[in-house]
């Protein structure tokens, strides 16, 4: 990627992890019109257990699901599923939900948390957790019925072990477990017995349980899929007794045949499905109810006066209004605030628009933050004219004498004679082909324009830029990408661009799955891309530098590689780079896959790349990723 020696190229920056804590609030001076406060704070992440804590009206609905399942007592067993995608409250409505059964004293929960269990163990573990429930002496009488019922050798040993003396509630649901699954025909038992304990306990009057079990189970859709049927076989098989109820914290979608069990032969599709009874799905808040969230948590982390109403339609709409996206990128703004000394000599405000702009606009920030020159330019002055330009060039007046030389020298910059300003259609066509892409869409983006606009209204903002460029600001909002090293197996949380991984993935050991692999890097600022060349041989791969077209040919001479990385501008040519690579193709000294990394990507180069079956990105991860599928060993990444 061609940049000047001493810039950075395209940004994928990590989210440091948060921590409960307070710390002071910057030195720097005030933004125009705010009074930050002197200390900002942390959001705590847990789910809410109370309602007073709770910043979305969940409550409402805690209290309702909580009165239904204590008039369902005559329906038991059921299943209900508690369904909403990563980040959406599931654990807090199902906190609320157990708070608010706490007021019945007939009703008594359990909780199990899937995501901590594996395969091995998942079955176990969720049916103790409910014989943990039951008063000790159910539970010896419990393993005194199994006893009777077993041979006379596995009578006498249960007998000898009720005997031995006085057991806690952990050692008879330990000998319970023992006599249960010993062998096929003791798991067939299984829920008979644990059928007859929950009759015991709940005391059945009639058909009306007089006590109900409500074991709530919660992550169910972050399990690798084993985990998921183990606990679905307890849920289903053993514990589908009168006087028990479950209600599942789950993405249905994650579950679905095409997400984390796409690999489940009809059978076990099946079974799934009759799994859930009902489904209660978690409604995304409206636009009213998520701005007073928004406000709420600003209140409480010590920001909200840096927040006007458009950065808080901006942050609703952009995170998908989802509640733990905003935390996070509220504590984004805290830790940046605190903990990096950049901000000592700018306002709070600063860091607020910078990390919107990183977190929702990354390909836009990635420019912002590229050195100046042949690979991005001052993307900021460059989008301003364009909206100064597209703004005359859409209007059917003449073009006022005053504004022609500005608009006649921006055309001239972007490779466009002066002659062309008529027809302003068509003009206006070409000169987006030569911007980067998201320059029409972000245009009539007012969120966009708007904290773009109040970014550079703040004191010192050219201060600030420059400093962006030369990497000093590692702003932390952008949560990190996936591994591209590791395998994903359930990546079904929804991410737009920025929004950071999946909370569901299972690793493997990345080991070397680049061994191998020969990459040739075209580019005149090699040290720009060491952070990510150096990734790439951890990997395995051996990749050589080539500074110009002629050290590249000479490479290709000696060794065809695997595959070719190529920046695109190069000296005074800002097509060498695709120039380069038509011409190898065409005498077919290289036929092999090429990937373009620059931090400009417009239409026009992204149209020569195709023809040159080539891909084009200005994201690290994005190379990472293309390399692993261009050239790993690996078929799970074509």
């Amino acid at each position: 990627m061609a940049t000047t020696p001493t810039g950075s190229g395209p940004a994928d920056l990590p989210l440091p992890a948060p921590s409960a804590a307070t710390a002071p609030a910057p030195s720097g001076s005030p933004a125009p019109g705010t009074t930050p406060p002197t200390r900002f704070a942390l959001l705590n992440d847990e789910p809410v257990t109370d309602s007073a804590a709770d910043l979305l009206g969940t409550g409402r609905a805690a209290r309702q699901l909580a009165g239904l399942l204590v008039a369902s007592r005559a329906s038991t067993p059921f299943t209900l599923a508690v369904d909403a995608g990563w980040g959406m409250g599931k654990s807090t409505l199902m906190r609320l939900v157990d708070a608010e059964l706490a007021r019945a004293p007939e009703v008594h929960t359990v909780w199990f948390n899937a995501w901590t269990s594996t395969a091995t163990d998942a079955l176990e573990g969720l049916i103790k957790s409910v014989l943990m429930r039951f008063d000790r002496r159910v539970l010896r009488r419990g393993l005194q019925r199994l006893s009777e019922r077993r041979a006379l050798l596995r009578a006498a040993r249960a007998l000898t072990t009720v005997a031995a003396g006085p057991l806690g509630v952990a050692g008879l649901v330990d000998e319970l477990w023992k006599s249960l699954s010993v062998d096929s025909q003791a798991r067939n038992e299984m829920r008979g017995a644990i059928g007859d304990l929950v009759q015991e306990w709940s005391r059945t009057d009639g058909l009306r349980p007089r006590r109900l079990l409500v074991v709530f189970i919660d992550d169910l859709d972050r399990c690798e899929e084993e985990v998921v049927l183990k606990v679905c076989e307890a849920v289903k098989v053993s514990l589908d007794v009168p006087g028990l109820a479950f209600v599942i914290g789950c993405d249905r979608s994650a579950l679905a045949p095409n997400g984390l069990l796409r690999d489940l032969s009809p059978a076990a599709s099946a079974f799934m499905e009759k799994i859930f009874q009902t489904s209660y799905r978690i409604p995304v808040a409206d636009q009213q109810g998520v701005r007073e969230y928004i406000g709420r948590c600003a209140r409480r982390a010590g920001i909200d006066q840096l927040l006007d109403e458009r950065l808080t339609t901006l942050l609703a709409e952009r995170s998908a209004r989802n509640p733990r996206r905003i935390k996070r990128l509220v504590n984004g703004f805290v830790l940046e605030a605190t903990l990096n000394p950049m901000w000592d000599d700018f306002p709070p405000e600063a860091v607020v628009r910078t990390l919107l702009l990183q977190y929702f606009y990354p390909d836009f920030y990635r420019m912002v933050a590229g050195a100046p020159g042949a690979g991005t330019g001052d993307v900021i002055a460059e989008f301003r004219t364009y909206r100064q330009v597209r703004r005359l060039l859409r209007t059917p007046d003449p073009l006022p004498e005053a504004e022609l030389p500005a608009v006649t020298r921006f055309l001239r910059e972007h490779d466009l004679p002066e002659q062309d300003v008529d027809p302003r259609e068509q003009t206006l066509s070409r000169l987006e082909r030569q911007l980067p892409s998201g320059f029409p869409e972000m245009v009539t983006d007012q969120e966009f324009t708007s904290l773009l606009d109040g970014l550079m209204a703040l004191d010192r903002s050219a201060e600030l830029l420059r400093r962006l460029r030369e990497g000093a600001a590692l702003p932390a909002a952008v949560e990190p990408e996936p591994a591209p090293y590791v395998s994903t197996v359930a990546s079904h949380m929804p991410s737009p661009a920025g929004y950071g991984a999946p909370p569901t993935a299972r690793t493997e050991a990345p080991g070397l799955l680049l061994r191998g692999v020969n990459i040739l890097w075209v580019d005149d600022y090699p040290g720009n891309n060491e952070p990510l060349a150096g990734r790439l041989r951890a990997a395995g791969a051996v990749v050589r530098n080539a500074e110009d077209s002629d050290a590249a040919d000479a490479a290709l001479a000696v060794e065809p590689p695997t595959l070719v990385v190529s920046d695109i501008g190069r000296g005074s040519n800002p097509r060498e780079g695709l120039e380069h690579i038509g011409r190898v193709r065409r005498e077919g000294r290289y036929t092999g896959p090429v990937i373009f990394y620059t931090g400009r990507v417009t239409p026009e180069r992204r149209s020569m790349a195709e023809e040159l079956q080539a891909h084009l990105t200005n994201s690290s991860a994005e190379v990472e990723r293309l390399v692993l599928r261009l050239a790993g060993p690996d078929p799970r990444f074509g």
